[in-house]
């Protein structure tokens, strides 16, 4: 066999086993709903690669829209270089001054910076490991634990509330509601007695292929300066992936 003979059956190998990272790229566009009423949209756009046949994100935009106009009232940018967990992120929502940035300052620190809608600035450096979620890793760990979702466990993590300075426990569990028809429907609560009392569940919605369909549960996204929506987003892929989502 020549060298041209050998490099066409390694690449054919790699094409067939997927052992390979292509550059490809996940669209989806979420509509969410308060009472009924259509309040705001996200647009979301992923740039990863498929490794071995499974996607694996890079980076993450997301636009927040007034229904039916191109009009972007706040955006986030994640990064997923450290970990597809934990990604690096920077969210505005320009119609409160509101900013919060988290930056991975070190292997076990989390540096976070957060500009309130008053005007103040608070600062924070929190220690984490490896069962540390951070805002849209979550739909990542999901998809990680697929197996778990699938058969119904439940799986213990950590979630950072950033404008707290800390992490929490929390358990992702199965759930059900007749709030959607999703294929696979799972629960994320806290796991600590005092945290229940404070922090309602979020309930989650995803089809068979790990596409996140439904989220119902408190926005990121302020109805004022006093508190959030509470919202139920029903999503729509626009361009799915060159491979699976879920290993």
């Amino acid at each position: 066999m020549n060298t041209h003979q050998s490099l066409t059956v390694a690449a054919a190998w790699l094409l067939a086993t997927g052992a390979f990272a292509a550059e490809s790229a996940f669209q989806f566009v979420g509509k969410a709903s308060d009472s009924g009423s259509l309040v705001y949209e996200e647009h979301h756009v992923v740039a990863g690669t498929c490794s071995g046949g499974t996607w694996q994100p890079d980076t993450h935009s997301v636009d927040y829209r007034k229904p039916d106009t191109d009009r972007t009232f706040a955006t986030k940018e994640l990064d997923y270089q450290h970990s597809p967990l934990r990604p690096e992120m920077a969210f505005q929502q320009l119609d409160f001054n509101e900013s919060l940035i988290v930056k991975q300052a070190d292997d076990n620190t989390l540096a976070i910076r957060w500009q309130t809608p008053s005007g103040k600035t608070e600062a924070f450096n929190v220690s984490f490991n490896d069962s540390v979620v951070v805002d849209a890793g979550f739909d990542n760990f999901v998809r990680r634990n697929w197996d778990s979702v699938v058969a119904e466990r439940s799986v213990d993590f950590r979630f950072l509330g950033p404008t707290r300075g800390e992490h929490y426990g929390f358990v992702m569990e199965p759930a059900s509601t007749d709030r959607t028809e999703a294929a696979h429907i799972v629960r994320i609560r806290p796991s600590g007695m005092i945290a229940r009392f404070l922090v309602d569940p979020i309930i989650l919605g995803y089809s068979d292929s790990g596409a996140l369909t439904d989220y119902i549960g408190l926005s990121n996204i302020r109805e004022s300066e006093d508190g959030n929506y509470t919202v139920h987003i029903r999503y729509e892929v626009t361009r799915q992936p060159d491979c699976e989502l879920t290993p």
